[in-house]
């Protein structure tokens, strides 16, 4: 099994992939684990630490090429508003609710939950389920660990 201990960043390497693993968010929050790619070939991630993989990410493979890590789509909660405007107002409940969120011009995408979809709409959103890719925001603390627990809404940082 090859074992991967380097990332390159998505935007950082070229070429065709030698091969793709696609994981959901949670997935890609990643320290050790064993990755099964498109093709079947079994991978071991063993990082010096918890990293968050993002959508494009290449995994060196340790005698040449790139495993491209793909996000793969889940249940999202896509929130749009009448005007930008109200999309910021939206932006900030979400914020203020600590919630991972994938931050468009013209939409937000979330993780489903129908009592933050009962309250965005109260809010006059429009808010839609969908399946998509989630690929959210680090926020202010990515890449560190700030040590407070979110219970059941936890997020990667």
């Amino acid at each position: 099994m090859n074992t991967i201990t380097d990332i390159l960043p998505a935007g950082a390497w070229s070429g065709p992939a030698a091969d793709t693993v696609s994981l959901d968010y949670d997935g890609r929050h990643r320290r050790r684990i064993v990755l099964t790619g498109a093709s079947g070939a079994e991978y071991l991630l063993d990082l010096a630490e918890a990293t968050h993989l993002r959508d494009g990410d290449g995994l060196v493979l340790p005698h040449g090429g790139v495993l491209q890590v793909l996000a793969r789509p889940e249940p999202l909660l896509e929130v749009r508003a009448h005007a930008p405007a109200d999309l910021v107002r939206l932006a900030w409940h979400i914020g203020n609710r600590h919630l991972a969120a994938q931050v468009f011009a013209d939409r937000i995408l979330i993780r489903r939950d129908h009592v933050i979809a009962h309250m965005l709409e109260h809010q006059g959103a429009f808010v839609a389920e969908v399946e998509a890719p989630f690929d959210p925001e680090g926020g202010a603390y990515h890449g560190h660990d700030h040590g407070h627990d979110q219970g059941e809404h936890a997020h990667a940082h």
